[in-house]
């Protein structure tokens, strides 16, 4: 007997969770307190956006970008977008302007949602954004005032008010493109990582499973993970499916606020960066009594890797279970995940034991395979000891850069990561050290080859080396080597403030060290390993300039 070919649309599990489970919540925090809508509120708006977006002459394949927090009226864009056929560009609201003047115009996006206290920062590309047709603002509390010069703005409850709240999602190849993220995580411009229906369709069932994030209709999630990074995790479209409640801290991130969702609406699971879960434990400490956390089960942990001492102490003080996850934008970005207990034969063995496994980077995830190769592309033994550089594919990691191949990235069917590390006999993937040319700073890419290119750039500086340096709170930082032209002097905030033309004050350097020489490789190139391990045994404190 042959089985039905129905293609793998989001269209077809976005409506689930406001169907079957129509009062579930979607909770918004606001300056004064939270709005709250039900699932069903939040589909019907959905399909008045996509009306609205068809109306404004958005087709199929046409790119519609997002500048906006984590909030409902985003989860409104996701589903609107998805459903309707055309691309979701979710923009990087951290990136400096240079940086979205080029993937706008890349990606060739026709609108751009855009939260009312993010205008500031889409106003400086005023006039260089020539795709760009309408602006659609959504507007919060304390914002209604709003005026801007962005081209065509309409205020979004204005723009989908009287629309229909039935929208027919059309018939598209499942192979047609979802989504598009961009990775500012090597040299040169971001590039586009695409995400196909079929993709995301897949990836969002196995984010559900037991065994990974275990996301179920009974949750109350809150997703910290920015929207606009790598689909956040791909945890809006799972909760859409699911129909579990689902709460959005939108531009209110300070661990207090974040602390009070938690408690104030049972969360019983969550997931952020490691930075995140930092700040929220120092308050704990501080106040143990304050919170009522006894709802939260479990954290998802990603961007770089939590330090063992935080998985421990969640667990050992509140019982609440840290999973660490490792991925990338170009891998959806779920690839592996590390969890207290695995499989069967964890059951029988200690805590410590446990912890031990919980600090590797996981068990890749069904579907996926994963593996080790040395230089010539040979596979490596799983036997914990043996590093070699780290490849994936499957059915949502990515086979090439939107518009810009880049087929050096690529093995065969294999992404090349990037990455190195070993696998041990339980299969555990264990990252062992990363591209040296990237600083991962909070969960986020920093080149430094684009970095030590614009700071040799400027008068009188000879060479530059940027290499990253530990950091107790954003797990790496940039610091910057620089040796200056004979008999000319530059000061360290003459090249802080030229870094910052180009750059977000997050991706600065740290710290700007005049040397008179950068040691080098057999082959001439800067030893970035000796000039780490040399940093490590000054001992330099590091400031946060964030």
């Amino acid at each position: 007997m042959a089985m039905q070919r129905s293609p793998l649309l989001m269209s077809r599990i976005l409506d689930r969770g406001a169907r079957i489970s129509p009062n579930s919540e979607i909770v918004t925090a606001t300056e004064t307190g939270v709005r709250r809508q039900s699932a069903k509120e939040v589909r019907d708006r959905a399909h008045q956006l996509a009306h609205a977006l068809t109306k404004a002459g958005i087709q199929v394949g046409d790119r519609v970008a997002t500048f906006m927090w984590n909030g409902s009226r985003h989860l409104e864009a996701y589903h609107a977008i998805a459903g309707m056929g055309a691309v979701l560009h979710t923009l990087n609201i951290r990136l400096s302007d240079k940086d979205l003047e080029y993937i706008i115009d890349h990606a060739q996006d026709r609108l751009i949602i855009v939260d009312a206290d993010l205008l500031p920062l889409l106003e400086k590309l005023i006039g260089r954004m020539p795709s760009v047709e309408r602006v659609i603002v959504a507007t919060e509390e304390g914002f209604e005032g709003w005026k801007t010069d962005l081209p065509n703005p309409i205020d979004y409850e204005d723009f989908i008010a009287g629309q229909d709240t039935e929208y027919a999602w059309p018939e598209i190849d499942e192979n047609s493109s979802l989504g598009l993220c961009y990775t500012s995580g090597t040299t040169g411009n971001p590039k586009g990582v695409e995400y196909e229906h079929r993709s995301q369709y897949i990836h969002t069932l196995v984010v559900s499973l037991t065994d990974s994030m275990g996301l179920s209709a009974t949750d109350s999630m809150m997703g910290i993970v920015p929207m606009f990074h790598a689909m956040g995790w791909g945890l809006p479209w799972a909760a859409l499916m699911l129909g579990c409640k689902q709460v959005m801290p939108h531009r209110f991130m300070d661990p207090a606020r974040l602390l009070d969702l938690l408690s104030s609406e049972n969360i019983t699971m969550s997931a952020g960066v490691p930075t995140i879960w930092q700040g929220v434990k120092g308050l704990v400490e501080g106040e143990p009594d304050q919170y009522d956390l006894s709802s939260l089960s479990r954290l998802t942990c990603g961007g770089s890797a939590p330090p063992p001492s935080l998985i421990r102490w969640y667990w050992d003080s509140l019982g609440v279970e840290m999973i660490q996850g490792w991925g990338m934008t170009e891998t959806s970005p779920l690839a592996t995940l590390s969890r207290r207990v695995m499989k069967r034969s964890h059951l029988e063995i200690s805590d410590d034991d446990r912890f031990q496994n919980v600090a590797k980077a996981g068990q890749v995830m069904p579907g996926i395979e994963l593996d080790i190769f040395d230089e010539d592309f040979n596979h490596l033994p799983h036997d914990g000891e043996t590093v070699g550089e780290i490849l994936i594919r499957g059915p949502w990691i990515c086979s090439e850069y939107y518009n810009n191949p880049q087929p050096e990235r690529f093995y065969k069917d294999w992404l090349i990561t990037g990455d190195v590390g070993k696998i041990d006999k339980e299969e555990y993937l264990i990252i062992s050290d990363r591209s040296k040319d990237l600083v991962k700073s909070g969960g986020e890419w920093i080149s430094s080859v684009d970095l030590e290119n614009h700071i040799v750039a400027m008068e009188g500086v000879a060479q530059a080396c940027v290499v990253a340096q530990p950091h107790p709170k954003w797990d790496e930082r940039p610091v910057a080597l620089v040796i200056l032209e004979p008999n000319l002097k530059v000061e360290k905030q003459s090249i802080l403030d030229h870094c910052s033309t180009a750059f977000a004050k997050w991706q600065l350097p740290d710290d700007i060290l005049f040397v008179d020489a950068i040691p080098l490789t057999s082959t001439g190139k800067m030893d970035k390993k000796v000039v780490r391990a040399g940093l490590d045994s000054e001992g330099y404190q590091l400031p946060d300039l964030r």
